[in-house]
Formats: structure tokens, C-alpha cells, sequence
């Protein structure tokens, strides 16, 4: 299975250089490779793969030395990315969704560069990167695997991180006799089957007043100055708090969950399609939940540790009671089930839980 490593690099104010040149050569090669290839369908009606864009990339150095200061790969790479990117819209337009056509990236808008196979090796705290050279690196936990590719990412506060894609063998943990499924809401985080609840922790609602207040004294000033880019970095700085806080939640939590139970249910909810439609009230709060960040993380360490993570159908969880199977209509402000077939008295998250775990055990040929 791939996994991916990420660590922090702290590089020298001339690496720091090297770096944003290397990412803007590989950006202006990502943004002639989606000219050359739209200007042929639009004037010519031709087709360009991905090989042939490839075999431009010396001519393109000729004539643009600049291109120098990148890895040779990583620009081959940059060419793959804007394939990967017509094969998504492609896929996109036949399965009848938003195509959302490839986009071409502004200063900014490329955060990262990718070493495929070679030009890169790490030995102790240094990360040797060709064109730029040894940079030191943070290891807080062992590589371990396969290392297959090399991403260098700079978040928006200028931050630059390695991010190694590599290939390991499951490590499963002993078996587990607990199953569980999990109802995932807004009044709770979580609600197992087990009785037990997680509180939302609702990180964006802690820093919105912060936020806010920073996002007024942006407004007040004028574009481009360096107060401007001042007040820009303290809102980066508390998004990021955001979703530091959220990212270390979700791991601790999908972590203990694939602990403790050999088989985990959760629905697979549209959270799109929600805060569009369903929900449009809720969309922040929705939003701030970020539910599929668990199950990603859940889903992954499951794999890694030989344990099973299924997602269900959630139609009609809510509404169906888990004792008696039969329908018990309710509005989101009834939060008690009380069905009156046969009596089955449960807190309404408890009884989604149970259902949703009952139809996991139930696709995989399991009794509940």
C-alpha cells in the first residue's frame, strides 16, 4: 500500500531561492503545456498526449534558460499533472458532472514540485535536492518503506515540507472482537454504536471572532502594500491554526478507532451535495466538521493495521429504528427516537449508529 511521509525542511535563504525558482519553472512549464494542448483542439482540432509535450521540453530550455534551475523530472512532471488534469474533466463530462476545465496557474497557485524517481536522497538531517542542494530536514518519525516519489510543498505562509510517497507491507495489529459503526453529526462529532459520544470540537467557531476581526483590518488596507501582506499573513496564520488543530484531532481519533475495533462503518455521506442543497443553513458548521477527514484517516490506518473500514448508504438511518426495523419519521429538532411499534426508547444518534452498523455488517455477510 502507498502511504506518504511528510516532514518539515528549514532551508538557508538561498535554498529558499532556488526553491521558488524551481517551482516557477516547473509552474510556467504546467501553464505552456495547457496552452499548447488548448490552442491545438481549439485551432486544429489535434489531440496532444503526454509524450508529445514531453519531447518539447528541449527546445522549451533552449529558448527559455531559466528552466535551467529545475530538475529535468520534475518538469516531465509538471507536463504529467496537466494530463492527469484533462483525464479528470474528460472523466468528469462523461459521468455528467461539472467538468471544470484545466485552470492555468497563477503566482501562488503552484505550491509544489515533484521528483518522480531520481534527484533526490537523504542521508542523516539532509535532504540532498538537485538544484538546490542539502537541505535540513526534521525526521519525528522513521522513514519507513519504499520511497517511491519526492513532493516539495510550500504551504501559504512560506513553510516548505518534504512529502515522501512510499510503498509498504501492512503491519496488522492483533485481531479485535468490537465492531462499531458511527453516526456522524453536528450537535456531536460522533456517536458510536457503543453508547459512547464525541463532543464537536467546532475549531473554526473557537477562531471565527479572530478571524474576523483580522479579515476587517485587511479591508482597511490598500493592495499590494506591506501592511497589506501583514494583515494577509495573520489570517493565513489562523487558517492554518484551523486545520492544524482539525488534521491532529482526526488522526488521534481515527487512530484509537482502528485501536480498539476490528471493523469500523461510517457513512458515506455527500458533504457536497449537503451544504448545497439539504443543509445550505449548516454549510459552515458542515464544513468546520470536516467528517471526511476522519474517514480518509480511518480508512488508511484500517488498511495499514489488517483491519476493515466500510461505508454505507445513509438513507434513512435516522428514520428507521434499529430494534424493530420500521420507519419512524422525525425533523432534525426531534433528537429522541421513540418508536411506537415497539416501544424502543433511544437517543437518535444512538439508533442511526446501530443502523449504520447493522448495514455494514450486513454487505460484508456478517450477522449484527
Amino acid at each position: 500500500m502507498r502511504l506518504t511521509y511528510k516532514y518539515r525542511l528549514f532551508p538557508t535563504a538561498a535554498q529558499r531561492t532556488a526553491m521558488r525558482r524551481s517551482l516557477d519553472a516547473c509552474r510556467w512549464v504546467y501553464n505552456k503545456v495547457l496552452e499548447t494542448r488548448k490552442e491545438a483542439w481549439e485551432q486544429r482540432q489535434e489531440s496532444v498526449s503526454l509524450y508529445d509535450t514531453i519531447k518539447m521540453l528541449p527546445g522549451w530550455r533552449q529558448d527559455h534558460p531559466f528552466l535551467n534551475d529545475a530538475y529535468s523530472q520534475c518538469l516531465q512532471e509538471a507536463c504529467t499533472r496537466v494530463d492527469l488534469a484533462f483525464k479528470a474533466f474528460f472523466r468528469r463530462v462523461k459521468a455528467g458532472e461539472k467538468p471544470g476545465y484545466p485552470r492555468f496557474k497563477g503566482a501562488g497557485w503552484y505550491k509544489s514540485f515533484t521528483y518522480p524517481q531520481h534527484g533526490f536522497r537523504l542521508d542523516g538531517d539532509r535532504l540532498y535536492l538537485s538544484k538546490i542542494g542539502g537541505v535540513r530536514i526534521v525526521l519525528h518519525r522513521p522513514l519507513e518503506g519504499e520511497v517511491k516519489t519526492l513532493t516539495v510543498k510550500r504551504d501559504a505562509l512560506g513553510n516548505w515540507y518534504a512529502c515522501f510517497s512510499v510503498e509498504i507491507e501492512p503491519d496488522p495489529l492483533p485481531p479485535s472482537p468490537h465492531v462499531v459503526g458511527i453516526d456522524l453529526g453536528l450537535a456531536h462529532f460522533a456517536t458510536l454504536s457503543t453508547g459512547e459520544q464525541v463532543p464537536n470540537p467546532r475549531f473554526f467557531r473557537q477562531d471565527e471572532r479572530a478571524l474576523a476581526k483580522a479579515q476587517r483590518r485587511l479591508s482597511r488596507c490598500d493592495k499590494g502594500t506591506a501592511e497589506y501582506r501583514k494583515h494577509q499573513r495573520v489570517i493565513q496564520h489562523i487558517h492554518q491554526r484551523i486545520a492544524n488543530r482539525r488534521k491532529d484531532f482526526a488522526h488521534k481519533l481515527s487512530r484509537r478507532l482502528v485501536d480498539e475495533f476490528q471493523i469500523v462503518v461510517f457513512e458515506d455521506l455527500d458533504i457536497r451535495d449537503m451544504q448545497k442543497n439539504g443543509y445550505r443553513s449548516l454549510h459552515k458548521s458542515i464544513g468546520d466538521a470536516a467528517w471526511n477527514q476522519l474517514v480518509q484517516y480511518t480508512r488508511y490506518k484500517a488498511e495499514k493495521a489488517g483491519r476493515e473500514c466500510v461505508l454505507v448508504n445513509p438513507r434513512g438511518t435516522t428514520q428507521e429504528c434499529s430494534n424493530c426495523g420500521e420507519v419512524v419519521p422525525k425533523n432534525l429538532s426531534t433528537r429522541v427516537h421513540e418508536c411506537p411499534h415497539c416501544d424502543c426508547v433511544l437517543d437518535r444518534d444512538l439508533n442511526a449508529s446501530l443502523n449504520v452498523l447493522a448495514r455494514g455488517l450486513a454487505s460484508m455477510g456478517l450477522d449484527p
